[in-house]
């Protein structure tokens, strides 16, 4: 189902630079009733501790690692390899793939940590691995999701969250993730026209709907810059419009996570604000069915 399009809050994709917008919309649609979720609002994300056990990364890291090397799943659409190096960068539509991950997916210890920050039911709007391997894997620029998802996939406002859960450990060193804490208050507009399937190269390394160096350099200074590390099974819940990214992993510690973007089902998608055709439903599904 493909609804019509509404007035759109959040232009981008312009010819020329535009000016930041602050964001009118809440980051918390429920009740701010604990120092958790306030955290979260002010911040935009929020760190949880050992939400897998040692038992179950074991578990889901030999299903991921089942799916990387699955020869069926070479040459699939949702199967994203390295530019360089050829080797699985991202599987998406993961929910869909793997019984162990879609049962993980309505547990209450996950599906429920964004029915809270979204206060509404909740939907899996994208689902994937990603695998940074060691010595050669390739970082993520800055960027919103909520940019690309509001251009290409037609999402109207920020009422989504994702949840990204370390497989492995996370390092300084190993390309973990970077965030600026309260940049998803600050909408920032990216120039440049989408190309028919871009997805097919922005998947592998995305070159438009990403912030210019003025726009990252005043991001950075107005907010800072912190890290996500920890242990395996521990999990990272952050804000569809903070501004984030990582980079290339040198280091012999791979990398890998599964990651699970959760929208409101009052949020469902319309048509692109910015993108001739919407991206295929396997990176931004349009089944709105709860979880």
């Amino acid at each position: 189902m493909t609804l019509v399009q509404t007035d759109d809050r959040y232009p981008t994709r312009l010819v020329t630079a535009g000016e930041h917008l602050e964001r009118t919309d809440p980051t918390v649609w429920g009740a701010v009733d604990s120092e958790e979720l306030a955290s979260f609002d002010a911040n935009g994300f929020g760190i949880v501790e050992e939400l897998l056990t040692p038992a179950e990364v074991a578990e889901f890291s030999a299903e991921i690692d089942r799916l990387a090397g699955d020869p069926a799943l070479r040459g699939d659409d949702r199967v994203i390899v390295e530019k360089a190096s050829n080797r699985v960068r991202s599987v998406f539509e993961v929910h869909r793939l793997s019984g162990a991950i879609a049962e993980l997916v309505r547990e209450s210890r996950v599906a429920g940590l964004a029915r809270q920050v979204l206060g509404s039911d909740v939907y899996i709007h994208q689902s994937r691995v990603n695998y940074m391997p060691g010595f050669r894997g390739t970082g993520f620029y800055w960027h919103s999701d909520f940019e690309t998802w509001h251009a290409e996939d037609g999402m109207p406002a920020p009422r989504a969250v994702s949840l990204s859960i370390a497989l492995t450990n996370n390092y300084p060193i190993n390309g973990s993730l970077m965030v600026m804490p309260g940049s998803h208050r600050t909408f920032v507009p990216c120039t440049g026209s989408t190309p028919a399937e871009h997805y097919r190269e922005s998947l592998q390394e995305q070159e438009i709907g990403v912030p210019t160096h003025t726009d990252i350099n005043a991001l950075a200074n107005r907010y800072g810059i912190t890290q996500f590390t920890g242990s395996a099974g521990s999990a990272l819940l952050f804000d569809s419009n903070i501004m984030h990214g990582s980079s290339n992993n040198i280091t012999p510690f791979p990398r890998s996570n599964i990651f699970l973007v959760f929208n409101s089902v009052e949020n469902a998608l319309v048509e692109p604000f910015a993108a001739p055709a919407p991206r295929p439903t396997y990176i931004a599904s349009r089944d709105f069915t709860p979880v």
